[in-house]
């Protein structure tokens, strides 16, 4: 099996290192909408936020949102991703904690597989499922 993917099989458990986390949620007015990204306006600022197509259909037809974030930060980019909810949010850290998972690829995987289906591919290793995710490498 492949490293990568046995490395997603061992995380079952939630991350619980909060003092390197510096935002919860964001809450305000959907400003903007699309498939991949969110914005969302607090504050009189709008916050761009990548998403999945799981938490575009859950917020779809909103006005009001309230996201939860993961912050990435990178030499070359600041990153916002927002989630519908904080199963989707943990899946996504715990997808991005393995080697060669990058936001994207998580994205992406969190596109194809709703929060309980990744779940239940972790938890019987089913790895073709994982393979077959565009953008996996």
């Amino acid at each position: 099996m492949d490293t990568k993917i046995r490395k997603i099989f061992v995380l079952l458990y939630p991350l619980n290192d909060f003092s390197k986390r510096m935002y919860e949620y964001i809450q305000g007015k959907l400003a903007e909408l699309a498939p991949a990204y969110a914005v969302v306006e607090t504050g009189g600022v709008g916050y761009l936020l990548h998403i999945s197509l799981q938490t575009y259909s859950e917020i779809e037809g909103r006005s009001e949102v309230k996201l939860f974030t993961h912050f990435v930060v990178r030499e070359d980019a600041q990153l916002f991703f927002g989630f519908s909810t904080k199963t989707e949010r943990e899946l996504f850290r715990q997808l991005i904690s393995v080697s060669g998972v990058g936001g994207n690829t998580a994205r992406m995987i969190l596109s194809t597989y709703s929060p309980r289906e990744l779940q239940s591919i972790i938890t019987t290793e089913n790895a073709v499922l994982l393979k077959n995710v565009r953008g996996w490498d």
